[in-house]
């Protein structure tokens, strides 16, 4: 069997082959890029915290879901998915899920009682804190190479364009139904 371009040996530093996340293999033009950075890191911090939860029986969309529901208090379905950005026929299955294991329950809305609230229970309050010290550690370690003001300043920045991104959509018309 002839060698592959792995089993080859290698004389000179040039010819060694860079592993698939060095900063040599990709294009400066991207590397240039913002929008493509945010992307990439986007990727890294997220799949940190999808393996954590993952460790502990959850997925991000049922983190979310209590991480919303304990920020926000009981909602009605439809809010906690457009609050989430979750599709809402994807949110009930989710909750589901969640109300399974008795993280959430559902009850008519005494308002209106044609739609659902969600509420946390004890034992979903008990997990999302937690979860939030899972995920407090995940992004610890997912950042571990940038000091504790780089952090703020980051998330700072973050926020600002999230924070930005929000109120343009918001202030546009809304597509008529």
């Amino acid at each position: 069997m002839a060698p592959t371009r792995e089993d080859a040996p290698t004389d000179k530093p040039d010819e060694t082959p860079h592993p698939p996340d060095s900063p040599a293999t990709r294009p400066p033009t991207l590397l240039a890029l913002p929008s493509y950075l945010a992307g990439h890191v986007a990727r890294i911090g997220h799949r940190t915290l999808v393996e954590a939860l993952r460790e502990h029986g959850l997925r991000l969309p049922h983190f979310a879901i209590l991480a919303g529901l304990g920020d926000f208090g009981p909602l009605a379905q439809h809010e906690l998915a457009d609050r989430l950005g979750l599709n809402r026929s994807h949110l009930v299955g989710y909750l589901d899920e969640v109300e399974q294991q008795d993280l959430v329950h559902r009850e008519r809305d005494p308002r209106d009682r044609r739609r659902q609230r969600v509420a946390l229970t004890a034992a979903g309050e008990t997990r999302l804190e937690e979860l939030k010290k899972v995920a407090d550690r995940s992004q610890a370690d997912f950042l571990s190479d940038l000091s504790a003001t780089e952090r703020e300043t980051l998330i700072t920045l973050m926020r600002r364009i999230v924070t930005t991104d929000d109120r343009a959509a918001n202030s546009r018309p809304k597509n008529p139904r």
